[in-house]
């Protein structure tokens, strides 16, 4: 283990005995509390994915695997494992990416006890199961085997697993700043592909939407409630405002952009705020803005379209403020993933029957490894209605073979995949 770029004393790794259950695995991830704040206070012992960094780095180390943090926040790290395969890509061998989140969405309001996972009707609750401890634990049993067995012909594995998915891709947005390689580091070169875990119901997502989000203000001037005629209300401003910010949803952002496999964007307001008491005119009003993005569409361009069109053109008679954005997912492409959702497609429908390339609305980590230039896709098990949910479960039978089919992909790789005109990219 280490930081930043220290591997001293990396040998070629050493066959390990330790065998990993795929199912014990993830009840353990899910007992560990991951929760991202979100933004807000992060002094709860829920908070952070400090215990599930020090978890997974004691888990690599058991399986002979050397492993670095890379910090992304003060407490909040990036953990990088590295398995070496027949060749190491020093040598020219491939080089496989795994990638999947630490961190899940908070446990407010939850029916079930978050932290306590349990299995019933081959279902296993707890936060985190679904959305993405399930994907990770299925990722670090295919790791685990292939450590054990040491597949001929083997491709190197990189597992990476990242900080802050849930509120702002940081974690990932630093990792791709890795991506072109360091000597001496867990990651030498650009890898050949990458499979970022999120649920997709064993599906394998070859394009998604990007996010964009900001905070709109409307300004008034406080005053006496008794006087309301001296004040100027913000809350009756945005409300005005919101009409017209309906009306663009609804009739103009379906125009701006769509994807033949992900639909046309899309924008929602999610959340107002005004005002400090009941007898007080309030002299500020805030809203949130989520806007989804096509791949295609371009995320600067997206903001300004709405900010010059409440300014110039929704007939307003007053100014809104827009903060920029305080979270932007980018879109993932399906344009240079084919072959490799070919080669995991066929694996799938080898272990399952069938397999689909879709398209979905959210977004993931995935995108910043693609424009780091790497072929990416997403694919694990769950399905995306049970993620961040009160009872919040994942199916165990799907968590089994999603822990097949990554050991079969990691041993057969992509690059000696026999398609002609196939080459490293």
């Amino acid at each position: 283990m280490g930081d930043g770029n220290d591997l001293a004393g990396r040998t070629r790794h050493e066959e390990t005995n330790v065998t990993l259950d795929v199912v014990d695995t993830l009840r353990e991830l899910v007992a560990i509390p991951s929760v991202n704040p979100m933004g807000g206070p992060d002094s709860g012992p829920e908070f952070g994915e400090a215990r599930v960094t020090a978890y997974l780095e004691s888990l690599f180390e058991r399986l002979g695997i050397p492993c670095q943090r890379h910090q992304v926040y003060p407490q909040r790290e990036n953990l990088l494992a590295r398995l070496d395969g027949a060749v190491p890509p020093e040598g020219g061998g491939e080089l496989i990416l795994l990638g999947a989140h630490q961190d899940t969405v908070p446990v407010t309001g939850m029916a079930i006890d978050p932290w306590t996972p349990h299995v019933r009707d081959g279902r296993l609750f707890g936060r985190g199961a679904c959305d993405v401890k399930g994907g990770m634990a299925a990722m670090l049993a295919a790791v685990a085997r292939l450590a054990e067995e040491r597949p001929a012909g083997m491709p190197t594995v990189v597992m990476a697993c990242t900080v802050n998915e849930e509120y702002g891709f940081s974690g990932a947005n630093s990792l791709a700043g890795l991506l072109d390689g360091q000597p001496g580091g867990i990651i030498p070169r650009k890898p050949d592909a990458a499979v970022i875990a999120e649920p997709t119901g064993l599906d394998v997502v070859v394009a998604h939407k990007g996010v964009l989000r900001w905070r709109c203000h409307a300004r008034g001037r406080a005053g006496h409630s008794a006087q309301p005629e001296a004040g100027d209300n913000a809350i009756y401003k945005m409300a005005r405002a919101l009409r017209a910010v309906e009306r663009y949803q609804w009739e103009i952002v379906g125009t701006l952009g769509s994807h033949a496999l992900c639909g046309a964007a899309t924008m929602s307001v999610g959340t107002i705020r005004g005002g400090v008491s009941v007898n007080t005119i309030p002299s500020r009003c805030t809203i949130e803005i989520d806007r989804r993005l096509p791949p295609g569409e371009d995320p600067e361009a997206a903001y300004q379209h709405l900010v010059d069109h409440l300014a110039r053109g929704s007939g307003l008679d007053f100014p809104l403020e827009h903060d920029p954005p305080y979270m932007q997912g980018l879109p993932l492409s399906d344009e240079h993933n084919g072959r490799l959702a070919e080669v995991l497609g066929e694996i799938v429908a080898e272990v399952r029957g069938d397999c689909r390339r879709i398209g979905v609305p959210y977004g993931t980590d995935a995108a910043f490894i693609s424009a780091a230039g790497i072929p990416t896709v997403v694919f694990g098990p769950g399905f995306l209605a049970q993620a961040h949910t009160d009872d919040e479960w994942l199916p165990l039978d799907q968590l089994e073979q999603a822990a097949e089919i990554l050991y079969r992909f990691c041993r057969k790789g992509v690059c000696r995949a026999p398609t002609e005109g196939w080459s490293r990219p």
